[in-house]
């Protein structure tokens, strides 16, 4: 029988999973809040509805007598959807809500770090009182990360010593209206993010990634959902050792053995520190925009992977292909504070040259594309090695031009790639 997938949410995240998909002997369906265009053209049938509500997406699915559901963004997890799909006897390729906390929930995903002996932890104190909240901060040695513990769009965290000083950090909890937040200890090092496939007890991991989540060049500005990210040639980074990258796998492993009947993808944010690996946090979905970094080199069929964890089996050994990859965000003028709507987007899937384009969050409309308030579109460079994968990418941010948008020009280019090497070589002292 012909396989009909119903993929949930119109992202750049979810425009990967469907070109992913679009070869498969599968017929795609989409639906989302906001029409992709990308995610659109690739789709049989495209339904504009509210991916947080279960019983719209359950009408929807039920309608197509769809066989499979993906669940791309954060929110619908949090929201039980997937819980809704498997009552109604649709398989969800996502967890249920309540595994879904690894990531909604930040308070509860440190508990269960300590709780279950995942390493990796880092020190950490829990608050739903803020004036108690502010007076650790006052005792703390050390700076702190601030976090709100549920879910923020990777934009609610502030850090002491970092984007912050310790009385604008206590400012920033009085005048939040979070009712309850994590104080972590500040960690150092290089960020990188390991996806894992998950079913059936049973994971198999990506490459790892980094993304760029500072608005401006040189790791400046205020955070942003991500402006771009890239991949190596190898499952590690240039920064990285092989062991580094196994045993941020090994934290992986601990994380899925004591989660029970985890599905879908497990998204381990490190930190790698002198003493190696840290958690940063976990999510319980795809990055966006490491999703646009990882599937282009997936060589598995990712239908295999839906349908082997589906029918109960293990998650298929993964083939991914030997090449760099780039990924360059393209947003609003403005973006992430005061982002300015309605720049003509002047790319396209043709124009892009060898990279591949990704929409996101863009207004198809009077014979064109136009930007919204988020982030607009990606291009993403595949090559033999970084560079020449970045050279690619900056060949398609070209055509597009800079008239109403804002890229992120570095990320991927040998200087920086290098201070990032020099970086872990200084904190190990090497």
């Amino acid at each position: 029988m012909r396989e009909i997938v119903l993929l949930i949410g119109g992202g750049g995240r979810e425009h990967a999973i469907a070109r992913s998909l679009a070869s498969s002997e599968a017929d795609l369906y989409a639906c989302a809040g906001n029409r992709n265009p990308g995610i659109a053209r690739l789709a049989t049938g495209f339904e504009t509805l509210e991916t947080t509500d279960p019983e719209a997406v359950v009408a929807y699915a039920e309608e197509i007598d769809a066989t499979i559901a993906v669940i791309g963004p954060e929110a619908p997890l949090d929201a039980g959807v997937a819980d809704a799909l498997e009552e109604a006897g649709v398989y969800a390729f996502g967890p249920k809500q309540a595994d879904a906390r690894i990531e909604t929930d930040k308070a509860f995903q440190r508990r269960f770090m300590a709780d279950n002996d995942i390493p990796g932890c880092p020190d950490f104190e829990t608050f739903d009182d803020m004036e108690a909240a502010c007076a650790f901060i006052d005792e703390y040695d050390g700076d702190l990360a601030i976090k709100p513990a549920g879910l923020t769009g990777g934009k609610g965290v502030k850090v002491i010593g970092d984007q912050v000083t310790p009385e604008e950090g206590k400012e920033y909890i009085r005048e939040s209206e979070y009712d309850r937040i994590v104080l972590e200890e500040r960690l150092i090092g290089e960020e990188f993010t390991v996806q894992a496939f998950v079913a059936n007890d049973t994971f198999e991991t990506a490459p790892a990634v980094q993304d760029h989540k500072r608005a401006y060049e040189g790791d400046e500005g205020p955070n942003t959902g991500g402006m771009g990210s890239y991949t190596d040639s190898t499952r590690e980074l240039p920064f990285m050792t092989e062991g580094d990258y196994e045993e941020a796998v090994s934290i992986i492993e601990a994380t899925v053995d004591a989660l029970e009947d985890y599905r879908g993808i497990l998204y381990g944010q490190f930190m790698l520190t002198s003493e190696g690996p840290k958690v940063i946090e976990f999510n319980a979905r795809f990055g966006d925009p490491e999703a646009m970094n990882t599937l282009p080199v997936l060589e598995t069929d990712f239908l295999e992977v839906l349908t082997a964890a589906r029918d109960g089996e293990a998650v298929p050994d993964l083939e991914f292909a030997e090449q760099a990859t780039v990924c360059k965000y393209a947003v609003p003028e403005g973006y992430p504070t005061d982002p300015t709507a309605g720049a003509k987007v002047k790319v396209d899937e043709e124009s892009a040259g060898e990279a591949l384009l990704y929409y996101a969050s863009v207004d198809e409309r009077d014979g064109g594309i136009y930007t919204t308030t988020s982030r607009s579109f990606a291009v993403v460079g595949l090559a033999d090695s970084i560079t020449e994968a970045e050279e690619i990418a900056e060949d398609a941010l070209a055509v597009a031009g800079d008239d109403g948008l804002h890229m992120r020009h570095d990320i991927g280019k040998p200087d920086l790639v290098q201070q990032r090497i020099d970086h872990i070589e200084e904190l190990r002292g090497e």
